[in-house]
């Protein structure tokens, strides 16, 4: 079998399926470990993944513990939510980490490759390989331009935000909204760094800020898609100066400075329109990113690797070209399951974020009713079901206050 990607969905795939005693090549592209642009927060529910694959406690004391998340709305509300709280559900931790993805990418992949997975760094696929309407494997390209074939009963695309297996299997689209960017930068010397995720919404993007343990900030910034122009050229300066417009936040980085690279990635709000095809199947965010705000993304590839890697077993075992379709339309049902409750969510989130008036009366909401917060931080670290933030009767006492 073979997976595109070493990233945490392609590393929990491997290692799931490897464990199981199947033969695993990983193939990607970056050396690790590999700068990345991502906003680093593993929610409460990730660690259970992280102790199934045996890194979590050597992971734990280069991390940084999150015990919530404080939202500050466009008008200055400010609500937090506790991962601990008093509605009756429970994580697996009380916390969750926030880690350099230099740190997490690296024991991921050692854990694939301890549990019997082949990793190939620094390997380039340039298209897949198709057969009457199958994919039969990969095709790589050498430094030399010379391209080999791999080829593999199954296929699993797990390369990312533009996965090249998605679009070359005909099954990536892009949602129409929202078209964000992100710029994404580590900081020293951030001054007034909490234990929770902040989440800061402006009128003209939003920035996610969080310790990543070792005196390190991770800086995650959020701007509409026509706004990449601007910052062309010069990513630093206009992030720095994006941060100095801001009253609230110019003072907690008056003496902070940029440690190693400044990334952009997105436009987000991309969507498999199935995720699998004969001979391939695809997870994580190569299967779908709708928006950054609730930063779920490594936890979605990590659970979504335990998800993909029982029907790719499935469909390498069958006996029928049908019995195969029907692994990959069980996998896409078993997904629609475990995710579909959060999309809405996402969905829901983005809607607020892009209008003040609804993002301000929520964040009052929940600055004067806790519970509501905690609710919601619960949602997004995993462990409280999607359906209790989705009734109509927390939805209006969003907007009642």
């Amino acid at each position: 079998m073979l997976i595109v990607g070493g990233g945490p969905a392609g590393a929990s795939t491997a290692f799931q399926l490897a464990r199981r005693g199947v033969r695993v090549r990983v193939l990607d592209r970056a050396q690790f470990p590999r700068s990345k642009a991502c906003a680093e927060c593993l929610s409460p529910q990730a660690s259970r993944i992280l102790a199934d694959m045996g890194v979590l406690d050597s992971l734990e004391p280069r991390a940084a513990r999150m015990h919530g998340i404080t939202v500050r709305s466009p008008n200055g509300s400010v609500a937090t939510g506790d991962y601990a709280a008093s509605h009756g559900f429970k994580a697996f931790r009380d916390y969750g980490l926030s880690v350099r993805r230099e740190v997490l990418d690296v024991s991921l992949v050692d854990a694939a490759r301890g549990a019997g997975a082949r990793v190939d760094e620094g390997v380039r696929v340039s298209d897949i390989v198709q057969d009457g309407g199958v994919v039969r494997g990969v095709s790589v390209r050498d430094h030399a331009g010379r391209v080999t074939e791999l080829r593999a009963a199954i296929t699993v695309g797990a390369d990312g935000l533009r996965s090249l297996v998605a679009r070359r299997a005909g099954l990536s689209r892009a949602w129409p909204w929202p078209r964000r960017i992100a710029i994404v930068a580590h900081y020293r010397n951030v001054s007034s760094v909490t234990d929770r995720v902040e989440l800061h919404v402006e009128r003209d993007g939003f920035v996610g800020i969080a310790d990543v343990g070792d005196g390190v900030t991770t800086v995650a910034a959020v701007f509409p898609r026509a706004r990449a122009r601007e910052f062309r050229g010069d990513t630093a300066g206009f992030l720095r100066d994006w941060l100095a417009s801001k009253p609230h936040l110019k003072p907690r980085f008056t003496t902070a400075v940029v440690d190693g690279e400044v990334h952009t990635t997105g436009p987000f709000a991309s969507h498999a329109r199935r995720a699998w095809t004969p001979g391939a199947f695809l997870v994580g965010d190569a299967a779908d990113f709708f928006d950054p705000f609730t930063g779920e993304g490594i936890y979605a590839g990590l659970r979504g690797g335990e998800l993909v890697a029982d029907f790719a077993l499935q469909a390498l075992e069958s006996s029928s070209p049908k019995a195969a379709e029907d692994a990959g339309r069980a996998y896409d049902a078993a997904r629609r399951a475990e995710f579909g409750g959060k999309w809405r969510v996402e969905q829901l989130v983005g809607l607020g974020v892009a209008s003040p008036f609804i993002m301000n009366r929520a964040t009052r909401a929940m600055s004067a009713q806790k519970s509501l917060a905690d609710l919601l931080a619960g949602v997004t670290g995993d462990f409280v079901p999607a359906h209790t933030v989705l009734r109509p009767g927390f939805l209006a006492s969003l907007m009642i206050a």
